[in-house]
Parts: structure tokens; sequence; C-alpha cells
């Protein structure tokens, strides 16, 4: 296809793609799936090689957030059945952390739910981060903890923290349809923020959340305007108990369109495999790798993920390494000011209004694949790392 060695040409000289050419992407048909992959793949490679990045959650603070993001367990008005608690202590942190560690992590996410932190929570995640660091010096260390407020990005850095992750989510065009207690800008202006205290900035986005395939493509562009370092893509965990419980019409031969779109118009970056992949991609999770170069591993923030051991056979089944902490991530031109430090995302909650080209129903999602958190951080029982 000329689309497709147009996307792989640009790709391997960073150069952006048109909107056109990311929405051709998603409009290609099954028959061309594999082709598309496998093009992706080549971008993906001369960036990457076959190193798969993987990183492990901690939820520092579960449930009863003051935010409606409607896709989110832990919103305001949430019925879900989550865990809730507050913060864990930092040994209690650095413990389950450990888990993911020791089962290849080389990046733990701290993850907090709330609006945002106060000057006391971001103590409380500088001494969490100091037990982690004491326990692994060499683990990257990401902070995810809402909108930041003045200096505190500059105090996580100076703690330790390597990386702070905030999700754009979707398009601006539509990001009153999913939220109404902060806007698309104030999560543009964290990002900001975290760039310009120096540390390496994460944001993604959540796919299947009734947008169509316009307002993904927008996003991913305000992404790569952004300049962020890595982009999750999570997609949409209809939870019981939230407004888009019902959202079911994603299918894996989407989701590989778009994690392929995404890697087009983000060849450079950390491309991350992240929550929702077990129930929408299924069986083809392995043809995914082929595209991004990083996953997390194990459990969520409060639903359960694939097994810690099953991924890491997945990995290796598919002629994938896991990349070291001795190895940069990211390409040499990339690692600007964090080049110097260690070795160089929230939960998700289905359906692309822009519609799917495989025919098949919403009514064929695994609905029954959806396991709420149960054990790990915040638990008297062991994680899934």
């Amino acid at each position: 296809m000329d689309l497709l060695d147009t996307l792989i040409d640009k790709g391997l000289r960073r150069e952006l793609p048109t909107r056109a050419e990311a929405l051709a992407v998603l409009g290609t048909s099954d028959d061309d799936l594999l082709d598309v992959v496998a093009a992706a793949g080549k971008v993906r490679r001369h960036w990457f090689g076959r190193r798969v990045k993987l990183n492990y959650l901690v939820n520092l603070k579960s449930g009863l957030c003051p935010e409606d993001c409607s896709y989110c367990s832990q919103r305001l008005g949430s019925k879900a059945e989550i865990l809730t608690y507050t913060w864990l202590k930092p040994d209690e942190a650095a413990a389950a952390a450990e888990a993911g560690v020791v089962g290849g992590a080389k990046r733990v996410c701290l993850v907090a739910s709330g609006r945002g932190p106060t000057g006391r929570d971001v103590e409380r995640v500088a001494d969490t981060i100091a037990a982690i660091k004491k326990q692994n010096e060499d683990v990257e260390i990401c902070a995810c903890l809402g909108l930041l407020s003045d200096g505190q990005a500059a105090r996580l850095r100076e703690a330790g923290a390597y990386a702070y992750s905030h999700n754009l989510n979707t398009a601006e065009a539509m990001y009153a349809d999913i939220c109404t207690t902060h806007e698309f800008t104030d999560r543009v202006g964290t990002v900001r923020q975290t760039k310009a205290a120096g540390l390496s900035a994460c944001s993604g986005l959540i796919a299947g959340m009734g947008e169509s395939d316009t307002d993904l493509v927008n996003v991913v562009f305000a992404l790569r305007e952004l300049d962020v370092d890595s982009v999750p893509v999570n997609f949409l965990i209809p939870f019981d108990g939230t407004p888009m419980a019902k959202e079911w019409a994603l299918t894996p031969q989407r989701c590989l369109r778009i994690l392929a779109m995404v890697r087009f118009v983000c060849p450079d970056v950390e491309v991350r495999l992240a929550g929702g992949r077990e129930i929408h991609l299924r069986t083809l999770q392995p043809l995914a790798l082929y595209v991004v170069n990083s996953i997390f591993l194990g459990d969520y923030l409060t639903s359960e993920g694939q097994a810690g051991q099953a991924d890491l056979d997945m990995i290796g089944d598919a002629g994938f390494e896991v990349e070291g902490t001795g190895t940069n991530t990211l390409p040499e031109h990339r690692r600007g000011v964090r080049a110097s430090t260690a070795d160089d995302a929230c939960e998700p909650g289905t359906g692309a209004s822009g519609g799917d080209r495989t025919g098949r129903p919403p009514g064929s999602a695994r609905a029954d694949l959806v396991a709420v958190r149960r054990r790990g951080t915040g638990t008297d029982l062991p994680p899934n790392a």
C-alpha cells in the first residue's frame, strides 16, 4: 500500500503524518490489518529494536475521587465495587513496588486518586520515592497524582521522580462529554509544568469512550505537539457502576489499528500498551508488541490484569526481550535533560463511534473478563506480578 510506505518513510524520519493519513490507518480493512501492523513494526523496530519496557503500578490512594470522569471506577458517585483506602505508608508502597521490580519492571508508577496533590501529599510521595530507591536505586519512578500546582513538579523531581504521568484521555472537542469538574486545558497545563520542571512527560489516551476517528487522531496529534516522551494507550474498561458501563464496541482489530496510528504519529516515543488490553485485544495481544515497546505488568489500579508471568511468557514467545535497567529506553535525541538520571497512567475505563470495519456487534465483547482488583496493594493478598 502506498499509504503504508509513506508512513514508514515518515516514521523513520520523525516526520509528522497528515491527519488524512492518520485517519486512513483507522479506516483500513481487516484484510490489510497485518500489513498495517508490519508497517508500524518497522518504525517501532527502527527506534526501539525488539525491547519491551515493563512498568508496574502502585495505587497509593484508591477511590473516593471528587472528580466526575465518566470512565473512572474511582469517580465521584461511582458505584463500582472497588477497593478504597487512604494513603499507603512509604514502606507499604515500597513493598508493593518490589513485587513489580522482581518481575522485571524498570519503571514504577505511583498513582493516587484525587484532583491533585496538596503540599503534604507531595511530601508523602517524596518519602515513598526515597523508600523505593533505598531498595532499588536504579528503578525509574513515575508519579501520577492529578493536576499539579506551581512548584510541585520541581519538588517531585528533586525527590527523585523521573517522570510524571497525566493523560489527556481524549480530544479537546469531546472532553466536556466525559468530565465536567476540570477541563482539557487543565490537563495540558500539567503536562507543560512537568516538562518545564525537567521531568519526563508521560501522557496518553483512552480509546473506546464513544469518540470518532477524528477525535482519536486529534488527541494523538495534541500529544505529538506537546512532545511527550511516553504515550500510554488505554482501552476503556467499562466498569459496572460508572456511566460508561455499557460502552462495548472495541474489537481486537480496531485496537491494533489505533496502536498503529499512534506509532506512526509518535514514531520515536515510548508507546505503552496499557489498561484494557487483556479485555479488548485478548488473543491478539502478542501482535501489539510489534507496534508498542512498553506494557504494564500485572494488575492495574482497580482492575486485575494478566498474570505477570503470562506477560513475560508472551514477550519471550513473540521473540521480544525485556528491557534492562542498563539500557536507555528513548533514542538519544529524545533524552534531553533527563539523560543523566537513572537509565535514560491511569486507569482506563469502549465503543468507538467512528465505527469498526469488522462488522462485529458490540455484544461480541467479553464483559466477563472485567475483574475488579481484590489483591495486591492495600490488601492482604499478594500482588499479581
